[in-house]
């Protein structure tokens, strides 16, 4: 099981990367921060990155306007 900003869970699948998560999750914006167990991941790690069971991961993505 994966928890996702501390409120969603998912299933964890082995071999998961970040790309995984944020594809089952549906989130698909251009400026997105994201860590793994409190550890910071690159966008381009995205793809390589593995996704320990239990992990918790944190992810939002980046704002801006006028």
């Amino acid at each position: 099981m994966i928890t996702i900003n501390n409120r969603d869970k998912i299933d964890w699948q082995e071999n998961m990367t970040v790309s995984d998560v944020l594809k089952k999750m549906g989130y698909c914006y251009s400026l997105i921060t994201i860590t793994v167990n409190g550890d910071l991941v690159t966008s381009d790690d995205f793809a390589y990155h593995l996704v320990p069971d239990n992990s918790e991961m944190t992810i939002f993505h980046l704002a801006h306007g006028g």
